[in-house]
């Protein structure tokens, strides 16, 4: 437990790196002299490098002992963040940005299956959760505050911050996590068999389906917020907070019932999605009910995180390291076509609808789940 809880915080670090940058964007753009629309793309670079790059790292190093390969990743962590926080210009920054986003996936896809390697019989589906754990401290605590921290110590001082906790965590697993190898050697063409499954490669659809339909709302969350709900700006980030917070039941009721029935699991909570998307839009300006219906939103939003995870790790049992990989590029791929489609609605229909929308298509993922057939010889 104590391992997968030391994994939990180097998540944590791990998605903080990636959204930190979002807070800070106006405030770097402003220092290095660059429009705020080229500073964005530093967001781009990193989702594409993760979705192209992923898998093939995974694959290549499915093999190395998992201590000495999470020390590494954290250990580039540190150096990335504190060529952040020094970097003269935006093509050393974009430089910095593109090593942590080359380990990222390599790190989701084998902590997913370390933590799910040492736990106990039956206790994996729990494990993974714990891990996934880092993303509900990241979107609650991690941002938020490395966001408030660059207010008083400057965009630098943040990738400074990020830099010296990812050298402690490395330390910390140097002297903590017991050794762990890969479960049996795999060539990297046996581990790319996966992809001639339809069956994984249904979940891998579905995972898409699944991040478009969270993304598409979430991505405007604090826009639906100001506008519809009233909600005063400097207010938002709270209410941000609160919706991180209820998430953390969601994680844990993702953890305790994916690794049984993953696929009744995510059409559950892909539906009850739909419900606290579509209640939240219907009652915004309700007071009590409203935010009732956005913690539904909350709970259901960060359970998908590992009941995805966990499904398609599960799809793929002989090369779970770069299933659990192409999850999190797929993932990306889904996060990147929800902010599209969300864009598009607020400028069609407006913010007080974005929630229809993707309303929409969570139950149409739910409706998904029903056309993916376990293989015979799973059954």
């Amino acid at each position: 437990m104590f391992t997968s809880v030391l994994l939990a915080v180097a998540a944590f670090v791990i998605v903080t790196t990636e959204f930190l940058i979002v807070g800070l964007l106006p405030a770097l753009a402003r220092d290095l002299r660059i429009a705020v629309a080229t500073a964005g793309q530093l967001v781009t670079l990193f989702a594409v490098v993760v979705m192209l790059c992923g898998p093939f790292l995974t694959a290549w190093l499915a093999n190395v002992e998992r201590k000495r390969l999470f020390i590494a990743i954290l250990l580039l962590f540190a150096a990335s963040n504190a060529l952040a926080a020094l970097a003269p210009n935006g093509w050393v920054l974009a430089v910095a940005r593109l090593l942590p986003a080359l380990a990222l996936p390599v790190f989701w896809g084998t902590a997913s299956e370390t933590a799910a390697q040492i736990a106990a019989p039956g206790q994996g589906g729990r494990a993974v959760s714990r891990v996934y754990l880092g993303i509900s401290g990241a979107m609650l605590f991690g941002i938020p505050l490395g966001t408030l921290a660059s207010d008083a110590i400057g965009w630098r001082g943040a990738f400074g911050l990020l830099a010296a906790l990812s050298l402690l965590i490395a330390v910390l697993l140097a002297a903590c996590m017991p050794t762990v190898r890969a479960r049996h050697p795999v060539r990297m063409a046996d581990q790319l068999q996966i992809l001639k499954s339809p069956f994984f490669l249904a979940n891998v659809a579905l995972s898409v389906l699944v991040f478009t339909a969270m993304f598409t709302g979430y991505t405007y969350l604090a826009e639906m917020l100001e506008k519809s709900v009233g909600v005063a700006p400097a207010q938002v980030g709270w209410w941000l907070m609160g919706f991180g917070a209820v998430g953390l039941l969601g994680n844990w009721l993702g953890g305790l019932w994916a690794g049984r029935r993953p696929l009744a699991t995510t059409a559950v909570f892909c539906a009850v999605l739909a419900v606290g998307m579509v209640a939240s839009m219907a009652l915004a300006g309700g007071g009590a009910w409203f935010v009732l219906a956005l913690a539904v939103w909350g709970i259901a939003n960060t359970a998908l995180y590992p009941v995805c995870q966990i499904r398609v790790m599960q799809a793929a049992t002989q090369a779970q390291a770069l299933a659990g990989t192409i999850n999190v590029s797929a993932a990306n791929g889904g996060i990147a076509l929800g902010a599209l489609i969300g864009g598009g609605s607020i400028s069609a229909w407006g913010a007080g609808n974005i929630g229809y929308v993707s309303g929409a298509i969570a139950l149409l993922a739910a409706l998904a789940v029903a056309f993916i057939r376990r293989p015979a010889w799973r059954r």
